[in-house]
């Protein structure tokens, strides 16, 4: 066979090695409604209210109908107290009802449950209760058997407490619980990321917004088509809030309106960049989301694509990883638990690099090479960039 025996490569199409791109349809809970849709609260957000009802009624002696609590971007909201109770003296428990908005979420109207009792030492200390899960594999970000309430959730609770009470000068112990938790949590992935016995206490925001619907989808398209007619340089497709913000500190040559928090909904981002002439794609995420557009997936909503610990093996592999680490992480319970492995290893930037060149090819090939594709891969708190690659860095890309 010589060279003119063979067709002809077409763009987007994959070469030997390239992951087939695919695009996955919204779920059917997701689809487009004929009204806006209502943001709601975390779980996180909630508890931090029941713990400050329950805190005011332990320190004043009488129960509250409504608190006011801090979300972390310092706005108060202010939430109804279902139910309070002293339960014996020194011990007090309130209920706040999770409101999720019009996001199809499981723990909608769960019973937020906060008992605050006095304790003999100084601080606070933060406990899980029935129906919280219990972490029992490493990889999320929280000690192996304890509670899984996640750090921003904590934050907001020590805060909510702490606004009232003193704790330096006597302490209390916290217990959050949801009555029927475990239940609600067979219809989630938490067993699978061996999480047992109820549901994570989440958020980052405090704020549950309808990412994983179409309107959220068409809230993203139109922030690229605003970016594209200001001719901006490029577009900075974040997964959330703090990528967000700190690929905002990463590329200060850019204007605010360059970034978009872009959710699960990449490959309709793209489309749209590319409609309006926007000549340059930054990538900013963490290793779930990142794993999942190096694999060619373009819509990363979790009911619709998985991380798959195949690609991530492959990465540790490239990156020179020993056939010792490349078989942990081809077994690792989680992207954060393959990162947390290559970091031991001293792989982290090597094999995270290799991560971005993948995102890259695959966001340029989704183009049909449209746009020049940056990738950045940034640690857990959203802040500090890991590694970044791209296929125009070599031509002066934007990151550093």
């Amino acid at each position: 066979m010589t060279a003119d025996d063979i067709p002809p490569h077409r763009p987007g199409e994959p070469r030997p090695g390239e992951p087939d791109l695919r695009e996955p349809d919204l779920p059917r809970t997701a689809k487009a409604r004929p009204k806006a849709l209502r943001t709601g609260w975390t779980t996180g957000t909630c508890a931090s209210a029941a713990a400050r009802a329950a805190a005011l009624y332990l320190a004043t002696g009488e129960a509250q109908p409504w608190v006011e609590v801090a979300l972390p971007s310092g706005r108060r909201v202010t939430f109804a107290v279902e139910e309070s109770a002293e339960l014996r003296q020194g011990r007090t428990e309130s209920v706040v009802v999770k409101d999720a908005g019009d996001d199809p979420d499981v723990t909608h109207g769960s019973r937020l449950t906060a008992t605050v009792s006095w304790r003999g030492a100084p601080g606070l200390a933060l406990h899980g209760g029935v129906g919280v899960g219990v972490v029992t594999r490493p990889g999320l970000g929280l000690e192996v058997g304890g509670p899984a309430i996640n750090p921003v959730p904590r934050s907001m609770i020590n805060q909510a407490v702490g606004e009232v009470i003193d704790v330096d000068a006597r302490g209390v112990d916290v217990t959050i619980s949801v009555p029927d938790g475990e239940l609600r949590a067979r219809k989630t992935t938490n067993a699978k990321l061996g999480i047992l016995g109820g549901i994570s206490i989440l958020g980052t925001t405090g704020i549950v917004r309808p990412f994983s619907t179409a309107s959220w989808r068409a809230s993203v398209e139109q922030a690229v088509s605003v970016a594209a007619a200001q001719h901006v340089p490029a577009v900075v497709l974040c997964t959330g809030g703090r990528t967000e913000k700190g690929a905002m500190e990463l590329l200060p040559q850019l204007p605010g309106v360059s970034f978009v928090e872009v959710g699960d909904f990449t490959g309709a981002a793209l489309r749209r960049a590319v409609e309006g002439g926007v000549p340059h794609v930054v990538f900013v995420g963490m290793a779930g989301k990142l794993t999942k557009l190096a694999s060619g997936i373009l819509m990363t909503h979790y009911t619709r694509s998985k991380v798959d610990p195949g690609v991530l093996a492959d990465i540790t592999r490239t990156a020179g990883g020993p056939a010792a680490v490349t078989e942990q992480v081809a077994h690792a319970n989680t992207a954060r638990h393959a990162f947390e492995l290559w970091d031991s290893a001293g792989l982290l930037e090597a094999a995270g690099t290799e991560l971005c060149r993948r995102v890259a090819e695959v966001l340029a090939r989704f183009t049909e090479h449209a746009m020049t594709a940056e990738a950045a891969m940034v640690d857990f708190t959203g802040r500090t960039v890991i590694a970044s690659a791209g296929s125009s860095a070599v031509r002066g890309g934007l990151l550093p």
